[in-house]
């Protein structure tokens, strides 16, 4: 007779391997069936966990999921979609804080890692600032503008402003492309173009205008678009994997 383990038990086989060896070892479902234990802690949550990762092609499709296609995968509860989205806002919390304060130069990985993290899911075109010191020091992470990304949406004088509050020396623009292709588009150009003129006019340095794809990234300083200044934090591959 086979004796099928309890979800208590499993949670706490989970836990102990978890504790051993962190996740090295875990399978792609067993990662959130461990999270899930905590959300549905009564229940054998490893269907359910298999679901996810079927339904949205690997951990990184579960936690770029929106709630609502969440909570239509069969046994996913309003705890369990609320654990998923708080579990990757965590995420980028730690990794927005590790790169504070930081040369964003000398730790472009990181800064790059951030940015994927927080945009490269998104379902839609967010347009952010990073304003950095004389020393090329992180100062703050502001989000100017949420939706469709044109010319008449992100105003100079809003970014000026921010810079000003913020005491920056320079600034690096960053948006994503929700179809996951960075290349930039016609858009993209003039609206950069734009935003450079006028922070060159009060000078504001701007040192890159980052577009975050799927699985990689564009970087406008690489190609072309300023004429000196400091290289860019990234680089303009298009197939450059993060």
């Amino acid at each position: 007779m086979t004796v099928t383990a309890s979800p208590g038990e499993n949670k706490e086989h989970l836990k102990a391997r978890f504790l051993k060896t962190a996740l090295r070892g875990f399978q792609k479902h067993e990662t959130i069936e461990f999270a899930l234990t905590f959300a549905m802690p009564r229940r054998d949550v490893c269907p359910v966990a298999k679901r996810l990762i079927k339904t949205f092609k690997g951990l990184r499709g579960v936690f770029d999921a929106p709630r609502d296609e969440l909570k239509a995968v069969e046994g996913m509860t309003d705890n369990a979609v609320v654990l998923i989205g708080f579990l990757k806002e965590m995420a980028s919390l730690y990794l927005r804080e590790r790169i504070m304060g930081k040369d964003v130069i000398s730790s472009k990985k990181d800064v790059l890692e951030y940015l994927n993290l927080s945009l490269s899911g998104e379902r839609v075109e967010k347009f952010i600032a990073l304003f950095l010191n004389s020393r090329n020091e992180l100062l703050a992470i502001e989000t100017l503008h949420e939706g469709t990304i044109n010319q008449t949406v992100v105003y100079p004088r809003k970014v000026i402003e921010r810079a000003f509050k913020n005491n920056a020396h320079s600034v690096i623009f960053v948006h994503n492309h929700p179809s996951g292709d960075p290349s930039p588009s016609a858009v993209d150009r003039q609206l950069t173009g734009i935003l450079h003129r006028a922070a060159v006019a009060v000078d504001l340095v701007v040192q890159d205008h980052i577009i975050i794809g799927r699985d990689s990234h564009f970087s406008g300083r690489e190609s072309g678009w300023f004429n000196g200044g400091p290289r860019p934090i990234g680089s303009r591959v298009i197939a450059n994997k993060f």
